[in-house]
């Protein structure tokens, strides 16, 4: 039958998670610490506790010596015959401690220490259960706000979710349930703390992956996501599946799927974006809900020149430059956008530049002498264009949800 010690160190264990062997071991070495304030820091004392029968055995042990030169650590034969009458010269013998003579202030070291052991075996489970999970939803209770930080009850332990990880705008009660990423598990000397975020885009992926069958069967795959937190969203999927739609897929019937997303984001825009190869048609379809015209690219400096009607030219920016701004993240493009006004002008002015340009060399070749005299070049409107690689050329309208 076990001992009251070992019930309660077999309750500790299952409360907190921690492996038995761990709870005795802090409890062993808080006994030695508590001993050896109580008897001294040069002693020779050892602690065991029998994992079966919750015994604890403390003893002081002492080397037999001829010449004594220390007595905490020391004994002469003739002392040591008085404990044990077999006892040889070179033997170690030990001489037991009660738990009374350790004193009040001993048993309160002993408290401490065994605290902090238990604290750290709580704290290193703690790490090793939440590592695992990192970049994973969790779900949990909201314990109450400190510092405009939420605290979050995930079952083992409390998670932070701090202020620049919560949606803009977003407030929650104590006692309301929440879903958020996994972001860092953190080991500080104080404790571990356990991130979470909601405003990560790795957030947005996550909850595609569990509204979308066909995302989690890896049919659909989600090649990238950019975000800015409470405003709007744009991801790009692409299928594996020629039979599968990706767009359509991630929508659902009537919207059901993308809308149990925007409904856990508190309202936050979503745009989804068929991926694509070809950089003219994908930065095209970034920019969605606004229309394209055309598209032109420079590959070498990465930078793509879009034309726009007029009336679609402040969606396609959007407020603050946002859309734009996201687009330019989600297709890694330096994108510049003009209405096809603009456009037109422009392109008007090259048109009038390049014909005095040729008019010019024309009126030079004529002045020349007869013998001297070629027929003049005459160059393409491209050839002649400041930087070819950027004219724009026609673009498919973006589509997207």
């Amino acid at each position: 039958m076990k001992s009251e010690l070992m019930l309660v160190i077999d309750q500790i264990g299952r409360e907190k998670g921690i492996d038995k062997a761990k709870v005795i071991l802090a409890l062993e070495s808080a006994l030695l610490t508590a001993a050896k304030k109580r008897f001294g820091h040069g002693e020779n004392i050892q602690v065991d506790i029998d994992t079966e029968t919750g015994e604890i055995s403390i003893v002081k042990k002492k080397t037999i010596a001829e010449n004594v030169l220390d007595s905490k650590t020391e004994i002469s034969l003739e002392d040591a015959r008085k404990i044990d009458d077999e006892a040889e010269m070179g033997d170690e013998i030990g001489s037991l401690i009660e738990l009374e003579e350790f004193g009040r202030i001993a048993a309160q070291a002993a408290k401490q220490v065994i605290c902090q052991k238990v604290r750290e075996a709580e704290w290193e489970s703690i790490e090793r259960e939440y590592s695992k999970k990192e970049g994973e939803l969790v779900h949990g209770v909201i314990l109450g706000q400190e510092r405009r930080n939420y605290l979050v009850d995930i079952g083992k332990t409390e998670a932070l979710l701090p202020i620049q990880e919560q949606i803009p705008r977003e407030a929650h009660r104590r006692g309301d349930r929440v879903r958020a990423l996994l972001l860092e598990v953190r080991r500080t000397p104080k404790d571990v703390q356990v991130i979470l975020s909601r405003a990560h885009p790795q957030f947005v992926v996550k909850l595609f992956g569990l509204e979308v069958p066909e995302i989690s069967e890896k049919i659909v795959e989600i090649k990238g996501v950019v975000r800015e937190p409470g405003d709007r969203t744009k991801i790009s999927v692409a299928s594996r599946d020629k039979a599968v739609d990706p767009v359509g897929a991630c929508v659902g019937v009537k919207g059901s799927r993308v809308q149990a997303i925007v409904r856990e984001l508190h309202g936050e825009k979503i745009d989804i974006i068929p991926w694509t190869n070809d950089p003219r048609v994908f930065i095209g379809e970034a920019l969605n809900p606004a229309s394209i015209e055309k598209v032109g690219i420079d590959e070498q400096k990465k930078s793509a020149l879009v034309v726009v009607a007029d009336s679609q030219l402040s969606l396609a920016i959007g407020k603050n430059g946002q859309n734009v701004r996201l687009a330019a993240k989600l297709t890694g493009w330096k994108i510049d956008i003009i209405s096809s006004t603009e456009y037109e002008k422009q392109k008007l002015e090259r048109d009038l530049e390049i014909k005095a340009a040729l008019a010019e060399e024309a009126s030079q070749i004529t002045e020349e002498p007869a013998g001297n005299a070629k027929e003049p070049e005459v160059a393409s409107q491209d050839e002649n264009m400041d930087n070819p690689a950027v004219v724009p050329t026609e673009s498919g309208q973006s589509s997207g949800s």
